[in-house]
């Protein structure tokens, strides 16, 4: 028995530190403990010798995240991902996901890419068309714009084929339970109850944003002025070339679109993957507030280009970014309180743009 052995065997010796002298880690309360739990190196040698041990006396330590060997002396492994099983999908609330930085930056790609696909399609229409001065028409054709929607289907694709790396099992459904578009598990009365909070929360919405931009108008006007304000109000913007270009009929394909592509594309970048990981690193109410702010300065990132003046400019961003922060804080509220789950929260986008759409239209028909 070599002097090691019965250092090892004795209860009398106590080490001198409650953390590993060599990698910091806490040393666990247990008794007869001889090896760091993280780095392997042997505490009863450096308690006893005041010393480094050799290579011999330290014991090669297996990577919870992965079965590679690593001795004492080696860089530690760094941790892999935990992946997810079926099962484990339905209860994530304190489970680490993808963080700040991949949900912010998968979220500005997806976003980018969905931009430069719909300018390579107008480019590579004109350019077979030979016909430049037709741009202007085909940007306010609304079969054209009904057609491009399908382009927003990348805002699904890119967080969908992210999300497999934190899963088991990387099969279609399993990246849907992820983030949040299932129904799996849901009895039809459940099902039925999410809808209604949908149609529910969309025409809450419809108040909620008309409320804001009412408001936003009359302290405007207080601040600039009744001509300015309303002169900034009167110049035609994309949804009014929409809908003065449209007819019945692609207004109603139009809010088909709105509630089957747009609705579902949007909330699930936004909530489904955006704010799901933006909740956990930064905490509920910052996650919920921070997704709205991304939410909104995509949504009128136009304005930000060729700004006629400093006054236009701020006038024109306040009357469109609070409506947008407005509604995306209700979406982000009641996609919490459903739980992460999208039904309800998809269902109130897609109808909130629909009934936005036929407001718009029956109005501008009207008078």
């Amino acid at each position: 028995m070599n002097e090691n052995d019965k250092i090892d065997n004795s209860n009398e010796i106590k080490l001198k530190w409650s953390f590993c002298p060599i990698c910091g880690t806490k040393i666990p309360e247990v008794k007869k403990i001889k090896f760091c739990t993280k780095c392997g190196v042997d505490l009863i040698y450096i308690n006893t010798h005041m010393r480094m041990p050799s290579r011999k006396n330290t014991r090669p330590l297996v990577s919870r995240a992965s079965t590679t060997y690593r001795p004492y002396g080696f860089k530690p492994l760094r941790p892999l991902r935990k992946k997810f099983s079926q099962d484990e999908l339905f209860n994530l609330k304190d489970e680490k996901l993808w963080g700040s930085s991949a949900s912010i930056g998968i979220t500005a790609a997806a976003f980018f890419l969905m931009n430069f696909v719909a300018v390579l399609a107008v480019f590579v229409y004109v350019f077979f068309s030979f016909n430049i001065a037709t741009i202007d028409d085909i940007l306010a054709n609304p079969y054209f714009i009904i057609f491009s929607s399908f382009i927003e289907l990348i805002l699904f694709i890119v967080p969908l084929i992210y999300v497999g790396k934190y899963l088991k099992k990387s099969s279609l459904s399993n990246r849907l339970i992820l983030l949040g578009f299932t129904v799996k598990g849901f009895s039809k009365k459940k099902i039925i109850k999410e809808i209604l909070l949908g149609l529910g929360f969309a025409i809450l919405g419809v108040f909620l944003v008309l409320g804001v931009s009412i408001l936003m108008e009359v302290i405007l006007t207080v601040i600039f002025g009744y001509e300015i304000v309303y002169g900034i109000l009167g110049t035609s913007g994309e949804v009014d070339v929409l809908i003065t270009s449209s007819d019945v009929l692609s207004i109603f394909w139009l809010v088909i679109i709105m509630i089957l592509i747009i609705g579902t594309s949007e909330e699930v970048l936004f909530r489904g993957f955006l704010q799901k990981g933006l909740v956990r690193t930064l905490g509920k109410n910052w996650g919920i507030v921070v997704t709205a702010l991304i939410f909104s300065s995509i949504h009128i990132i136009g304005i930000f280009l060729f700004p006629e003046s400093l006054t236009s400019f701020l006038i024109s961003f306040l009357l469109s970014f609070l409506p947008f922060f407005a509604i995306s804080i209700l979406l982000g509220l009641l996609y919490n309180w459903r739980k992460e789950n999208l039904i309800a929260v998809m269902i109130t986008h897609g109808i909130y743009n629909a009934i936005t759409i036929i407001i718009a239209f029956l109005v501008f028909n009207s008078f």
